[in-house]
């Protein structure tokens, strides 16, 4: 398995790995994915956006947010290809990520729906735990829904 950046050439094949409106609002807070919205994440600025790939096939993707004035890096926007769920991809590729966030940063932190039940248990065997509930009500002050925010325990 390799980690590697992820060029927007496959945002079609990813866009369609969301198999029900409620998946794709815990992927991503919306109703709908397109390949455009995909290509549309992977230009943002400070977006840095990944795949795994095992055996010359995308199997994952994901972003990784690194702005300048913040202190941490957040993951976003995660998924494993339908397929592949049920692996321990999805593990692997946190770490992995993970492990390229905090190259340049101290801390990691990601935020998740509270139904994503399967989410919440993948980031938890990779390190990440819950932040201060105080916290989590700030970094939701602006935020569509009510997130889990967990950050990564080399934080702590």
């Amino acid at each position: 398995m390799e980690l590697v950046r992820f060029d927007g050439a496959y945002a079609g094949t990813v866009a369609g790995w969301a198999a029900s409106v409620e998946e794709t609002r815990w992927w991503c807070s919306r109703d709908e994915v397109t390949p455009e919205t995909v290509a549309g994440w992977v230009a943002q600025p400070d977006t840095e956006a990944y795949g795994l790939v095992e055996a010359g096939e995308l199997v994952a993707f994901g972003e990784l947010w690194v702005e300048e004035d913040e202190a941490e890096a957040e993951l976003a926007r995660l998924i494993v290809a339908p397929g592949h769920r049920g692996r321990g991809l999805g593990r692997r590729f946190v770490s992995l990520l993970t492990r390229e966030a905090l190259r340049r940063k101290p801390a990691v932190c990601l935020r998740v729906n509270p139904a994503n039940t399967r989410a919440l248990r993948c980031y938890a065997a990779v390190g990440f735990r819950a932040v201060p509930q105080e916290q989590a009500d700030e970094w939701n002050r602006d935020q569509p829904e009510a997130y889990v925010w967990l950050c990564h325990e080399s934080a702590a």
